[in-house]
């Protein structure tokens, strides 16, 4: 090579883009077509769009721009750019293989507890390959370093095997199909471009720009760069030995082992050097500063910030101007979400000052969300240019509806879930109509979950109208997984599903249109119709291949405002930098583990250790910090538990004595969305006039209006009803309507032969509806009880006691009002009285209760039958009797009767008494219904959050 090196270095206290593009115009600028015969040679493609508009804003007028080729990074799926994919030279490269074919194949390859693990131990396989192919590792040096691991654990040996042979199989398979990896694609052409331009160099100058990887094919072309005639390399950040001391700079490493301060933020481009065969005094600093420049004396207190462990000491010899951090100010907030406020606050009063920029920085997506909708109060759009995961989208949110509608049999809430997804339904009235429908279905859904599929709903709703509408959307999402499928045909009816789901709306836009590819991409894969997808497979899996893909606008948001990502933010900056989500595990992140490269063996073939990506992240933080202004932003707390400062923040903290806190931002936050002090609300009394008072009222609803008349009144008066959630439990009240159903059939149809009452409940059991479960606890309880009735219906029957009427609906007035209600049981006594039953499938109410006045049911429905309001059904009620099932005394099964300790007539005397008395009050009177006037007999709390009880219940 030649002796000529041409390396530069832009300082972290100055914009990388502005300054190169500042540089480059100064330089070649002069002749209009200066530029254009030039090229320059970036990471990513990412990277090309900074750098075009760093052009854009340091020409001020037309330019014609040199070409900007990104060297393409894998872990992007990027491919090199076409400027070095020449196809006139020698044997062609090969294509490279498609991402998501490679994944699928992958997995296919992999034997794992169904196709969703199985892509995910693809996932990071071919993170694995990746990083053997990066570092030109050969099979035969993979075997050797398993070989010499004979220490590792017998799982770390597992995987090793399993990783050597795909590693030696890999490429032969994909050498049958044509193809070669997208890693290897880009080694081989940049060795290619290496070589010709070392034997004939490009006309035009050369730039190699913001490149920081050391991968051994890019170090290798970078190093040609910078010995050419018209080359040069432009590296970001470089601490030259103004900043950082040859002693701390050598200690670095890495050894002849391979091993150096992985962790520090120069241990890459100390690497990248070290392959170039450059050495750090040859680097130079560019001269051009670009916009968007901080104090050179601030990028000194950093780099001393991040001195490596074995020279922090020198801390406490260090000067004030080394420890300044002036424009650098730290805002702690309880929370994520008052972070997220801070940062949106930060970020808005930013725009208050003419042509001043603003971006945040952080690479923790859900803040960068938070942020994003929080802006959006104020009709701002920020730039974000890592975009939205596709499963985040509204088409990708309806292929995971229907894909858990179809996993769970059109269980009720995915049904409805996905009925009332907003691409669902068309537009406009159409809409409306159609959500109309959606929400008689859902009330009559209420309650526990009918039989499965579309059968069981036909089942639960043949008497709603609606249904017949919503219906034949879901018939192809009922015929999805009834069997296990391949993924391709999987895919195939997944799109066919949405179509009949959602119409063409599901397919618009850039989500859409990506969503509708993705499909396409699966369903026309070789390797997809060997992965077998299940019911249980389908919606994890899907999801992963939706994570996988991220949905960026056509266009950019707010030319002012930015949401950057760590790769994003590299060789960008803004007047202000806000670095969100400095805790530790986000800012840096925690060392993903590798499942198939153990740690010995990462260090015997010399690749990057799993901590490698904290130096990039700390070199991220150091860059950023070179903004004029900086804000530092944490939170004390994530959703689970307290959080731990980045160390990256406590080693400035340490340095600086204390970064200042904005005190003011952080208040402004936290009082936004501060509604101010509160006063809780009194215990509600209303109080409505006479003629609004109900003059009928049920035989159960007059023990909630002497406990509870607040609750009565919500009921009755203001017409509200509590709705069961969808697919419920089995309440207590669902069991009373099964067990009364079953009881009033055996009157009617069996007339309560005993030996027929057995037979009832067991067919009650099997009723296909109830959950087995529920079956299971319920059975032996139940059957216990039925039995306890039989042998008690033998005992009535050895007395001249008979059976009359089953659920006897009556009324009667009484007091001045008419009080109506159901009987469940009335039998016709010896002496010709009659016996008024009640069915409690829980407890009876205590004694306590009936002598208090709040279990009046029984004496109510005795008062009706003496008025003769029971249609066909006469004489005088002289017995009255709970037929409780649940257990009492060790057994299921008791009677109980209210009246054994009253003289004849005294239990009904008792029932009226009490009765005209809540007449009196509340229906013919002015009381007021107060909440929870006597909590003791009010358990139920269906209206406890109307009545607001928590703010004034025990408060004096």
């Amino acid at each position: 090579m030649s002796d000529r090196v041409a390396v530069f270095t832009i300082p972290s206290h100055r914009s990388f883009a502005d300054a190169l593009a500042a540089g480059l115009i100064q330089r070649f600028g002069k002749d209009p077509l200066g530029l254009a015969g030039g090229r320059i040679l970036l990471p990513n493609n990412r990277a090309v769009r900074a750098l075009t508009e760093a052009f854009v804003r340091a020409s001020g007028s037309g330019l014609l721009l040199p070409r900007l080729i990104p060297v393409g990074d894998p872990e992007l799926d990027e491919r090199i750019g076409g400027a070095l994919d020449r196809i006139d030279e020698g044997a062609p490269v090969p294509p490279s293989i498609e991402p998501l074919e490679r994944l699928l194949r992958l997995g296919s390859t992999i034997k794992g507890e169904g196709s969703a693990n199985a892509v995910r131990l693809a996932t990071d396989l071919a993170r694995a390959l990746d990083a053997l192919l990066i570092e030109k590792v050969e099979p035969t040096r993979l075997r050797e370093a398993i070989a010499e691991s004979d220490e590792v654990a017998g799982h770390w040996r597992k995987s090793l095997e399993k990783l050597q042979l795909i590693y030696e199989v890999w490429p032969q398979l994909l050498s049958d199909a044509g193809a070669i990896d997208l890693a290897e694609r880009r080694n081989r052409q940049l060795e290619r471009v290496a070589e010709r331009w070392r034997c004939d160099p490009p006309s035009g100058f050369t730039v190699a720009a913001g490149i920081t990887t050391a991968a051994p094919a890019v170090a290798n072309l970078v190093a040609r760069v910078a010995r050419m005639p018209e080359g040069m390399v432009v590296i970001p950040g470089l601490w030259l030995a103004n900043l950082m001391p040859d002693e701390e700079w050598d200690a670095l490493g890495p050894d002849e082992r391979g091993h150096g301060e992985e962790t520090h933020p120069q241990f890459h481009l100390k690497l990248l050097l070290d392959r170039m065969g450059v050495a750090r005094g040859e680097v130079r600093q560019w001269r051009s500063t670009g916009g968007a420049a901080s104090s050179p004396t601030r990028a000194r207190a950093v780099a001393n910030a991040m001195a490596s462990p074995d020279y922090s000491h020198k801390w406490g010899s260090l000067g004030p101007s080394a420890r300044r951090l002036t424009g650098v100010r730290l805002a702690t907030l309880p929370h994520a979400a008052g972070e997220a406020q801070a940062i949106a606050l930060a970020l808005r009063e930013a725009l208050e000052t003419p042509g001043k920029t603003a971006a945040l920085v952080t690479p923790d997506r859900q803040l960068a969300s938070r942020v994003s909708a929080l802006l959006a109060r104020w009709g701002i759009e920020a730039d974000d240019s890592a975009g939205r995961p596709l499963s985040k989208t509204a088409p990708g949110t309806l292929l995971l509806g229907v894909a858990s509608a179809a996993a769970e049999n059109l269980a009720p809430v995915t049904l409805l879930a996905l009925a009332k997804h907003p691409l669902v339904g068309g537009e406009g009235e159409e809409r409306l109509a159609w959500l109309d429908a959606v929400r008689a279905v859902d009330l009559k859904l209420r309650g526990p979950r009918p039989a499965a599929g579309l059968a069981g709903l036909d089942g639960k709703l043949e008497e709603v109208r609606e249904w017949r509408t919503v219906r034949p959307r879901f018939v192809a999402v009922d015929e999805l997984l009834k069997e296990p499928m391949s993924l391709a045909q999987f895919s195939g009816g997944l799109g066919a599903a949405v179509q009949a789901v959602a119409g063409d709306s599901a397919w618009r836009g850039p989500a859409g249109r990506m969503a509708a590819e993705l499909l396409s991409e699966i369903e026309a894969s070789p390797a997809a119709a060997e992965l077998i997808v299940t019911a249980d497979d389908a919606v994890p899996l899907l999801r992963d291949l939706l994570d996988a893909r991220a949905v960026r606008p056509p266009y950019g948001g707010h030319p002012r405002v930015f949401i950057w990502g760590l790769l994003e933010a590299r060789l960008q900056r803004t007047d202000l930098m806000v670095l969100g989500g400095l805790n530790e595990g986000t800012w840096p992140p925690l060392a993903a583990p590798d499942p198939w490269l153990a740690p010995k063996v990462r260090a015997k073939l010399n690749l990057p250790g799993l901590e490698f990506r904290i130096g990039l992240a700390a070199h991220d933080f150091a860059s950023a910090l070179g903004a004029p202004e900086v804000l530092i932003t944490r939170s004390r707390r994530d959703g689970r538990s307290p959080t731990v400062a980045s160390r990256l923040l406590m080693r400035l903290d340490a340095l600086s004595g204390g970064l200042p806190r904005d005190v003011r931002l952080e208040r402004m936050a936290q009082a936004l969305d501060d509604p101010g002090s509160s006063t809780p609300a009194a215990r509600p009394q209303p109080s409505p006039p006479p003629e609004q008072r109900p003059d009928r009222i049920s035989v159960t609803q007059v023990d909630r209006l002497k406990s509870d008349p607040f609750a009565f009144y919500a009921q009755s008066i203001l017409k509200l009803r509590r709705i069961d959630p969808v697919d419920a439990d089995y309440s207590a009240a669902w069991k009373g309507i099964a067990v009364h159903a079953a009881m009033q059939e055996w009157l009617d149809q069996d007339d309560c032969n005993p030996a027929k009452l057995r037979w009832r409940a067991e067919a009650l059991l099997q009723d296909q509806g109830i959950h087995p479960m529920l079956r299971a606890l319920w059975a032996p309880r139940l059957l216990e009880a039925i039995d306890w009735i039989a042998e008690l219906e033998r005992e009535n029957r050895a007395t001249g006691r008979r059976p009359l009427k089953a659920e006897a609906a009556g009324e009667a007035a009484v007091a001045g009002v008419i009080v109506h209600g159901r009987a469940d049981r009335i039998d016709r006594l010896a002496d010709g009285g009659l016996a008024i039953i009640d069915y409690k499938t829980g407890a009876p109410p205590t004694q306590k209760a009936v002598d208090a006045g709040f279990a009046l049911q029984l004496g109510l429905l005795g008062l009706i039958g003496r008025a003769g309001g029971f249609e066909g059904v006469s004489g005088d009620p002289t017995a009255f009797e709970y037929w409780s099932l649940a257990r009492y005394r060790g057994r299921f099964g008791r009677l109980m009767a209210p009246d054994k300790d009253m003289a004849p007539g005294e239990f009904l005397a008792h029932a009226h008494a009490n009765f005209a008395d809540a007449v009196q009050k509340w229906l013919t009177g002015a009381e007021p219904f107060t909440a929870k006037l006597n909590p003791a007999y009010a358990p139920y709390g269906d209206y406890d959050q109307l009545m607001r009880l928590e703010e004034w219940y025990g408060r004096s």
